[in-house]
């Protein structure tokens, strides 16, 4: 009986599949698994070739073989560790299959005169090649006994699930997508063709039943062109995804801050050396992120000691000069304390007032860091996880300075960014090493 659906896949949940209950849909959920199309994407993490089956003469150890024989003899052997030990031949060699854990029904059904069908990893053992704990079928001559058409998908799995029930899972789906349930395409053929690339279905279709003649190699590198389809998807998603997100960010307001002479000229007067050209340039771009009205999102890369640092000096002295409040976060209490020495060497002089917050602040200290932040009178403020933290208030935060933001999450730098109450925080993210899920 075939399963039929109102809905289409990615809004019919998995329970509409035969045989998936609460408790089914309780397991696929830890793997993100909630509606049918959830299944199509949850892809085999590698293949097995059970497509051929090998003479036993030329199996060889390590490899994963399909052997087919009779039983010539079915012995309990006992040793260090009791097993079932099980030989086998197909006229051309023998091998032993053992079982270390078997039952008094394996063992008197495993008998001598039985042919029985075998997948397993051939291993040396001591009287010769050995298959441990394969799978087995018993084969009955009179009847046809088919090979594997399609190699066999393995997939992520969690506990309950094994691998014969996700093939009967994925049975299902796959029966929906053949018999016409359409997927929305995001790429059109004029864009996959000149990469010969397939749709959508076609891809899917082929990585959960490849087929016999499928290049193990080429799966195993994802380099098979549905593959590639897939990882375009991918990619083509992700980056909608950012966009939306940009746009959304593009539609919050954030203060308008012209740039800074006076304090920027001061600080810059200190210093022993001129500002790189890339200083000049990054240092530019940020002026006009921040006099736009939008909520300013700038990644800034660089190696150690290429001037980061001095860049965002300069864009805190742009909010400071204009009456807003700026916050320096950085993952460790070591990497913020070398922060606050440079911003004090360079702020201090103009009479501009530092606070420090981080996890070893307690008591009174930490109590008069939080009420100079909520008063404005700490101007810049210098610190780690901490700022994080729900009592911490800002009277007006115009930016957020954060180092290294991929050792922070996600909600911990959005924490930071609601502190800017009515007024979205411009965003100066600093680091060493390039962040592609920035």
């Amino acid at each position: 009986m075939s399963v039929v659906l109102e809905r289409s896949l990615g809004k019919s949940p998995v329970t509409e599949l035969k045989n998936v209950g609460a408790k089914m849909a309780e397991k696929l959920a830890k793997l993100g698994i909630y509606h049918i199309q959830d299944l199509l994407f949850h892809l085999p993490m590698r293949y097995l070739d059970r497509t051929r089956i090998s003479p036993i003469a030329h199996l060889q150890v390590g490899f994963h073989v399909v052997i087919e024989g009779e039983v010539v003899v079915s012995d309990v052997a006992f040793g260090k560790r009791r097993s079932l030990a099980v030989r086998v031949t197909d006229g051309s060699g023998t091998i032993t299959l053992r079982f270390y854990h078997f039952s008094a029904a394996q063992k008197n059904n495993l008998k001598k005169g039985v042919r029985i069908r075998c997948y397993g990893e051939a291993r040396r053992g001591k009287a010769g090649l050995e298959l441990y704990h394969p799978e087995y079928q018993f084969v009955d001559d009179s009847k046809p006994f088919k090979t594997e058409a399609n190699l066999t998908p393995i997939y992520p799995s969690t506990d309950g699930l094994t691998q014969v029930r996700w093939r009967q899972l994925m049975d299902q789906v796959i029966e929906l997508l053949t018999n016409g349930r359409a997927l929305d395409d995001l790429i059109p053929d004029a864009l996959l063709k000149p990469y010969n690339l397939p749709d959508l279905k076609s891809a899917l279709l082929y990585l959960h039943l490849p087929p016999q003649q499928a290049d193990l190699y080429e799966l195993e590198e994802y380099q098979h062109p549905a593959q590639k389809r897939l990882i375009m998807e991918e990619l083509l998603a992700h980056n909608l995804s950012l966009l939306k997100m940009r746009q959304e960010v593009k539609r919050e307001s954030a203060p308008t801050l012209p740039p800074s002479k006076h304090l920027v000229e001061k600080m810059l007067a200190q210093l022993p050396f001129n500002l790189t050209g890339a200083q000049q340039r990054v240092g530019l771009e940020i002026q006009q992120d921040m006099v736009s009205g939008q909520p300013m999102l700038r990644l800034v890369q660089g190696d150690v000691g290429s001037g980061k640092t001095l860049v965002a000096a300069m864009a805190a002295l742009t909010a400071l000069e204009q009456g807003f409040q700026v916050a320096i976060m950085a993952p460790t209490e070591i990497l913020a304390e070398q922060h606050l020495k440079n911003f004090s060497a360079w702020f201090e002089p103009l009479g501009l007032s530092i606070a420090w917050l981080a996890g070893k602040v307690k008591g009174k200290a930490r109590e008069a860091s939080l009420n100079a932040i909520k008063s404005g009178e700490a101007q810049l403020v210098v610190g780690t996880h901490a700022l994080f933290q729900q009592d911490v208030e800002f009277h007006k935060l115009g930016l957020a300075i954060i180092d290294e933001q991929h050792k922070f999450g996600v909600h911990q730098r959005l924490a930071l960014k609601e502190k800017g109450k009515d007024l979205s925080p411009h965003q100066l993210i600093m680091t060493a090493t390039p962040i592609p899920r920035t």
